[in-house]
């Protein structure tokens, strides 16, 4: 028989600890698989305002796509849902620049590669022990899958983050789009009255290059990127955006659209004010 001396004892209980500790207070979930990918939940300790800094990181597999806010033609956008009852809410996702995508005639927009998208929550009543939310999106290949997870991590106060967990959170911010700049902004813009197509001029941060990305989203369910009549002169490019099918009776007027332009490696999101 062999005798397990009592510093040897003591070692392993410290490790089980230790382990046990890090488990109970890991700011990470553990992977959750689909056929098409697997995703997961990052999450920090609340601050002192009761903000939580968070994001859901997506892993497609090879050859699966998932989708931005407005996937398009088809495909179901990322939906994030705290638990009933939990005392926390969504104050903001953040969206990565995505990519136009064509799955045979359909024209989508979305990722075709590892994405995280930041998530901004806030604590509304007493804050709980644990976040748990439910991530609901789709990947699709050959076919579409729907995918949902419960995801929960628990929420000690005061918690120090790791520097991975950083890294990851920091990674995914730095992504985003960026707010209008005096070198990268929409200059005008303006709605047709048969509301059949949007005029755009934009200041662009260079001054030569490809056409770039313009991704227009309207009512909830609705993005416009066909192009038509583009030019560019130096860093300033002018387009007409072709809005397709609007809801029945629907009415532009008075309404905030969104707009997100891809230049070259940078991108700039806003709104536009129709008149």
């Amino acid at each position: 028989m062999i005798e397990i001396s009592t510093t040897a004892r003591l070692s392993a209980l410290l490790a089980t600890l230790f382990f046990s500790a890090a488990a109970a207070h890991a700011a990470t979930s553990e992977w959750i698989d689909n056929q098409g990918g697997r995703m997961r939940l990052i999450a920090l300790a609340p601050d002192t305002e009761g903000h939580i800094r968070a994001a859901l990181q997506i892993e497609p597999e090879p050859g699966w796509i998932t989708y931005w806010r407005e996937p398009g033609q088809g495909g179901i956008p990322p939906q994030i849902t705290p638990a009933a009852g939990s005392g926390i809410a969504v104050e903001k996702t953040g969206y990565p620049i995505p990519k136009p995508i064509s799955v045979g005639p359909i024209r989508e927009i979305g990722y075709d590669a590892p994405v995280t998208f930041p998530l901004d929550l806030r604590i509304t009543g007493k804050a709980p022990a644990k976040l748990e939310l439910t991530a609901f999106i789709g990947l699709c290949k050959d076919i579409c899958i729907p995918f949902q997870a419960d995801l929960s991590l628990p929420l000690p106060a005061n918690e120090q983050p790791t520097s991975h967990e950083l890294a990851l959170l920091d990674a995914a911010k730095a992504v985003l789009p960026q707010p209008p700049s005096p070198d990268f902004t929409v200059q005008s813009h303006k709605i047709s009255s048969d509301t059949k197509s949007l005029s755009l001029q934009l200041t662009l941060p260079e001054p030569s290059g490809n056409v770039p990305d313009i991704y227009v989203t309207g009512p909830s369910g609705y993005v416009f990127f066909q192009q038509a009549n583009a030019k560019r002169d130096g860093t300033t490019f002018s387009t007409d955006i072709v809005i397709g099918k609007l809801p029945k009776d629907y009415d532009a007027k008075g309404k905030d659209w969104g707009i997100l332009i891809v230049d070259g490696d940078r991108a700039m999101e806003t709104t536009l004010a129709l008149e």
